[in-house]
């Protein structure tokens, strides 16, 4: 299994999971887990998902998700598991 951790970060507006999950279905990605939070008027989403039978590149997945962020007002990034988990290790 190949895993990316997607974080989505910013104003809470109507459609911000829609409009991610939307263009994930649509790259045959598959999401794994998800949790979301929104804390007043914040909203915090993180995602875990299976890029393996992805039909876009690792490298086409992460802009085109930092671009709909951009479209939406949110920060979106991605980040490849090993990475992450190197990232945050205590």
């Amino acid at each position: 299994m190949n895993k990316v951790i997607i974080t989505v970060v910013g104003k809470d507006t109507v459609g911000i999971i829609a409009k991610v999950c939307t263009y994930l279905s649509e790259n045959n990605v598959n999401v794994l887990d998800i949790s979301q939070t929104i804390v007043q008027e914040y909203f915090n989403m993180m995602m875990i998902a299976d890029i393996d039978k992805a039909s876009a590149p690792y490298e086409e997945i992460y802009t085109q998700l930092e671009k709909i962020g951009e479209e939406i007002g949110v920060k979106i990034k991605c980040q490849r598991e090993e990475i992450f988990t190197k990232m945050h290790r205590i």
